[in-house]
Parts: structure tokens; sequence; C-alpha cells
């Protein structure tokens, strides 16, 4: 009996028709994959990772189709299968996990329902049976408790669980290949390396054959065996994770291994000394709900912030999801009201409404936002997207905002023909250099970016860094730059910031990520970065398998440290007790810790992952 489980040979796709033209995007592509094993399909968007791997489901997206080519999973030719043929194989034989668990879930069912209901549907064992499977497959993918998770609604869980809680819907049927798209592009550092843990778990212990798309070359090398390396619809590469990945043979392989290795440009601050701050936030609290008598409101996101940005220069804003970052820049921009604090634009207080603020106060801030589709008008063109900011502000019309849209696009490095395009003929890339041109037409200060790279390509994500160091360069303006990927943080920024739970934990010059000590939930931040190299994933799971140290009650305190219920070195009677003090560490960066440097550094270099 054959050991290959998958089996791709000469898969062409093309998009459109006889009629208005035919677009070849999957262009003979051949690979297999034995049983048990995970293959990688890696490349910049639209190179066509995900349209390949959904091959594999017998499904082609709407405008495409098979044109030549075989697909064969185990003993199946998929590509010959009819409609009940395709229904009988998804989820039972061939099961999907998706980039977007939100997405994917229905908002008005339990969790347990939808996980079970491709086993249901197949008819593989009862409902009682379906949902004791399902729970000990939440058990499996390291849920929160498993035995009761399943009875909560989508909303009600992180997106970390709830990628883990589609992935066990994925297995519940005990498909023979699963199918992985970017499932944790969109998680913060913390919570990737939890979801890859409980995948690669999951894998192993069911001896599940996996086909995982990504662009991350850091996560690939924790979890597959093979990568194949995809670019415009072809394999420029095939071969083994540390051949691939130590000794590539392509050239692209070695550019996508280069964004990923990118080197840090030295910081760019100009002499500011002398002058104020273009903007300072002082003892900012901001939330959701009713304000109580002390002045804060009924759901903190952010407690007591303080922060500058010198003319010029880049802070990054860096924590896990739920810190407070968005909320952060969403206060700056006037779109959240703050329940006590000063925000100070050149030394003047900036009005907590927007509708307050003056016209040149809303021009000289301006916010790129994270999805570049919900972001910008899908039924303007470019052009017209452009005009608004160029007219409202500048009252430009007709040859001269011409001129200065054609000078925006050249700007940002698009071409002038764009113009007359709409976003949804534009690569993700694109419509993210548009955002920035638009916040670029008002001739802002201060650019607020919110994740402004998180959902591109390493490639893409590189180039648009490049494209912000060089704006930076020649334009002068500043950013508020917030992120979950330290490495895109140390690529452009000269300050840094560490939320956790709306409270500054630890912030300094780009320097302090470099090197220990942290404060424990920076530590933990940085060490969560995947390298890149095969195993480093086990290794780190071996380092902080230790328990917790204990501790006691919490005292009445509403200032303990936040961080206290993770912390690998809290201390019994004073994290639970006291509120943490305000320390200087050898690096210049202040944090908000009870241990000392010293103590810290002992810490650090006796137990290198502070997770």
């Amino acid at each position: 009996m054959s050991d290959v489980m998958i089996e791709v040979k000469g898969l062409r796709i093309i998009a459109g028709n006889a009629s208005e033209g035919t677009t070849e995007i999957v262009k003979g592509v051949d690979f297999t994959v034995k049983k048990g094993e995970v293959l990688a399909l890696i490349g910049e968007s639209g190179s066509g990772k995900t349209t390949i791997a959904l091959s594999l489901l017998g499904y082609t997206r709407h405008g495409c189709t098979f044109a030549g080519g075989s697909v064969r999973v185990g003993e199946t030719d998929v590509l010959s299968l009819d409609d009940a043929g395709r229904r009988a194989l998804r989820a039972r034989t061939v099961a999907y996990v998706a980039q977007s668990a939100a997405a994917g879930f229905n908002p008005a069912r339990t969790l347990m329902d939808q996980v079970i209901e491709p086993a249901l549907l197949h008819r593989l064992m009862t409902r009682e049976a379906a949902r004791a499977t399902a729970v000990e497959l939440f058990r499996a993918l390291a849920l929160p408790a498993p035995d009761s998770i399943g009875d909560r609604y989508p909303h009600q869980v992180s997106g970390g669980q709830l990628q883990r809680v589609m992935a066990a819907m994925a297995l519940i049927t005990g498909p023979a290949v699963v199918v992985f798209d970017e499932p944790t592009t969109a998680l913060d550092v913390t919570t990737q390396i939890e979801v890859l843990v409980a995948f690669k778990k999951a894998i192993r212990e069911l001896g599940t054959t996996a086909v995982y798309v990504s662009h991350d070359l850091a996560v690939v090398a924790q979890i597959a065996d093979r990568i194949v390396v995809l670019n415009g619809g072809t394999v420029r590469e095939n071969g083994t994770t540390g051949q691939v990945l130590d000794m590539p043979a392509d050239d692209y392989t070695r550019q996508l291994l280069a964004a990923t290795r990118r080197s840090e440009p030295e910081p760019a601050i100009a002499d500011t000394d002398s002058l104020p701050p273009l903007l300072e936030v002082r003892n900012l609290n901001a939330g959701y709900g009713r304000i109580g008598a002390n002045g804060v409101p009924a759901v903190c996101v952010l407690d007591n912030v303080n922060l500058r940005i010198a003319r010029g220069s880049a802070l990054g804003v860096i924590g896990e999801s739920g810190s407070g970052k968005t909320t952060l820049a969403r206060v700056v921009a006037g779109l959240v009201d703050r329940a006590r604090g000063e925000v100070l634009l050149d030394g003047k207080p900036l009005p907590a409404k927007l509708s307050a603020r003056t016209p040149d106060q809303y021009r000289r801030v301006q916010i790129v936002f994270q999805n570049a589709d919900t972001a910008l008008n899908p039924s303007h063109t470019i052009a017209d997207i452009l005009a608004r900011p160029m007219n409202f502000y500048h009252g430009l019309r007709g040859a001269a905002a011409q001129k200065r849209m054609f000078e925006l696009l050249d700007l940002v490095k698009l071409p002038a023909s764009i113009a007359r395009r709409q976003p949804g003929g534009l690569s993700g890339g694109q419509k993210q250099r548009v955002n920035l041109a638009r916040a670029l037409a008002a001739d802002p200060a201060l650019i607020l970016c919110d994740e402004v790279t998180s959902a591109l390509d390493t490639v893409v994500g590189a180039a648009i860094l490049d494209l912000l160091v060089e704006l930076r360069r020649e334009l002068g303006v500043s950013y508020m730059f917030i992120s979950h990927d330290i490495s895109t943080v140390r690529a452009l920024c000269d300050d840094v910031m560490v939320l956790y739970a709306g409270q500054c934990v630890e912030a300094g010059q780009r320097d302090v990520l470099a090197a220990p000590p942290h404060h424990p939930y920076t530590g933990l931040l940085v060490d969560s970065v995947p390298a890149l190299r095969p195993g480093w994933l086990d290794s780190r799971r071996a380092l902080t398998g230790t328990a917790l140290p204990s501790m006691g009650p919490a005292s009445d305190s509403t200032e303990l440290c936040s961080f206290r219920a993770r912390c690998p070195v809290r201390v019994d009677g004073k994290c639970n007790v006291t509120p943490p003090s305000v320390r200087k560490l050898p690096s210049g960066a202040v944090i908000l810790c009870h241990h000392s440097a010293t103590e810290l550094e002992l810490v650090e270099k006796t137990n290198p992952v502070t997770a």
C-alpha cells in the first residue's frame, strides 16, 4: 500500500471565461504529501497558496475553473467527483480550518452545536457520542474548561480559542487530511504560540496529514516537515523544511528569507530636546460604560497611560490583543472619549471629542486602520477616495487636485493608472498604500498606524515598512505605530511602549527589546517571536512547562500588578498585596514591577524564557 496521501500533478486553474478572456492563476503545480506529514505552502499574496489548498476539497473560488491536471487524496480522484461526491469528501475526508474563525462561525449558535455538526451531517456518530468526542478534542487542543466551553457562543471566547474550536470542528470527523489556511496570521504572538502548540500536538496524536498555508516562514519552521514555495501560481522550490530554510535553491526563496530576516535601521531622531513634543498624553484613563464617582469607566481599557512623541519620531505601542493599543490610538484620534487625563498636540490641549476639534487639529492627526478592505469605499475609484481629503482639508479641485493625487500615488509607490480602479481590483498591499496616501493627503504631522502590516504577507509587509521609513525621512511625519509584532516595531520605531491590560508596564528606546532585563511581560512577548529554525517551538515549550509560583488571595487594592496572574516571577505577599513600583533599568527603560533590575537579570539568566 502506498504511503502517499496527497498527490497533485500538473494542476492548472484559470480565472475568467471565454467571452471575457481567461488568466491562468495556477500553472502546472506538482507535489505529494505522505501520510502523517505536514506540508507547508508558502508564498506572497496572490501566489496561489489558498487556491491550490482548496483544490484538495474539489473547490475553486467564484469565477475560477479547473483547467487541467489531477488531485488525488488517498484513492479518491478529487477533480472527477460530482457534487454529491464532493459533499461526501468535504469535512469527512478533507477538512478545512479558515484564516478568520470569527467569520466562520454562526454567532447565534453555541460552539458545541457547530463543532458536532459535521459528524452528524456525515452520520458518523450519535449526538451524545459527538459531544463526548468534541470535549476530548477541546482537551487535546488545550482549551480552557473543555467540559463547558462548548456551551458558549463565538463572541464569548478569545480569537485564539475560537481558532482552536474551529480546529476541533475540522478534526471531529477523523479526516485523513486537514487544510490549515493561515490560521494564526491575525493572532498576537503569545496567542499564536498557544495555537501552534495545540495544532502540532493534535496532528501528532491523531496522525493527521496536513497542508498548512502561510506566508510566515518562522511559523512554518515549527510545524512543517516539507515546504513548497509558490510564486505566481508556480512551484519555485520543494524540499524539506531544513533544506529550504538553510540551503534555499531558488532566488525567490532567498528573497522571502531576506524579508523575514530584515535588518534594523538606525534610529533617525532629530535633536528636539529644546522643543515641546508633538504629542503628549498625560494620566489617560479611557474605557466603556458608566463613569463612576472616581472618574473611571465601568470597563477600564486604559489606566493612567503617559507617553510623548517628538517631531519626526516614531513610537511603537506593542501588546497582546485586548491590551488597549487600538483604544489608545482612537482616543488620540478623537474616535473614543477619554474619562480622565490630557492629550496635548504641540503643547496645546486636544479636545476629547472629534466634533470639538478645529479643522487644523483634525487635519494634523490622521489614522490608518488595520483592515484596508473595510477602510476604503468599494464603490469609489482611488481618484475619488483621494480627492475627498484634498478638497476637505485644502480646497483642491480640478487640475490642482489631479496633480496632487498623482504626487501622492508616486509618494506611496503606486502607478498613476491605479487612480481609475476601485479597491476590489487591488492587492492587499496596494490597498494599504492607498490608505496611507489618503492620510498623507491631509498633510498630517502625526499618523496613527493601527496594525497596518498584520494582514499582509512577509514581502508586502516589509515593503510597507520600508515605505513608512522613507515617508518619515522625506516628510518629517511622526508615527504612533501599533502592533503585536515586535520585529516590525524594531524595524520602524525609535521608542517603545509595552501595554498590558491597559497599563504601560515598560517604556524606553527601541533597544529595550534587544536584550534583558525586561519587565516579565515584555520578556514573554520577546520570547514568543518564533525563531526561523525547526525545533524552536518544542524547545521553548520545554522551558515554559513549569508551574507558576503559588500565590494567596489578593488585597483590596485596585492598583495591583495586572500581570500577576501570569507572571513567572511573582512573589506571594508582595505582588498580591501592594502596587508595583516604577523602576529604571540599565537600558534606560522604565518598568512597573516589584523586582529590581538585578533580580530580573538573574531570573532571566536562570530561565531564558519568562513565560
